[in-house]
């Protein structure tokens, strides 16, 4: 299920703002009359875009600071909808899920390249002491296979990180 939208604030005219964020975006947007309503909501679900009132931001600053803390990934928005349509809220939401999906995509390719490396070097190492192992005299032979597998294991992994760095690399830089 894709996240959804949570707006707060309490005007009425807010639904007619969250039916239209529904259609174009296709999204699901729950809308909270107050910060204890939104902080509720937060505890059930998870959201891809915070919309919070200003006005009500600005009445409570630290209530609004408690929220977009607990927002967890979700894009904060403060809207004014007293002076802000229903289009410029639109426009604001788009660029936010924007937004929010480029920083997403950095970060997961940023824990992939340190997993890789990380990885890359443990593979490394693996391999080397499977090599030193091998080559030490009077090794008995069934241990020698189990380790000449070892060893090939290793490489395969090796050269699959090789492999997947370097793809890795060529899409980034396309």
């Amino acid at each position: 299920m894709r996240e959804g939208i949570l707006m707060v604030t309490p005007l009425e005219s807010a639904a007619a703002c969250a039916a239209l964020l529904t259609r174009s975006l296709n999204l699901g947007v729950e809308v909270a009359d107050s910060q204890q309503s939104a902080l509720r909501a937060l505890r059930r679900h998870s959201y891809a875009v915070l919309i919070l009132d200003e006005v009500l931001a600005e009445s409570d600053p630290d209530g609004a600071d408690a929220l977009c803390r607990r927002a967890g990934l979700a894009a904060p928005l403060q809207v004014n909808f007293a002076i802000a349509g229903a289009a410029r809220v639109l426009r604001e939401v788009r660029a936010a899920l924007a937004r929010r999906e480029r920083e997403q995509s950095l970060a997961l390719r940023a824990a992939a390249d340190l997993l890789e490396s990380q990885l890359r070097s443990k593979v490394t190492g693996l391999l080397l002491h499977a090599q030193l192992a091998l080559r030490e005299p009077g090794l008995p032979p069934g241990l020698g296979k189990k380790l000449r597998v070892v060893e090939e294991l290793a490489s395969g992994l090796r050269q699959t990180l090789l492999e997947a760095g370097a793809g890795g690399r060529a899409s980034r830089a396309s």
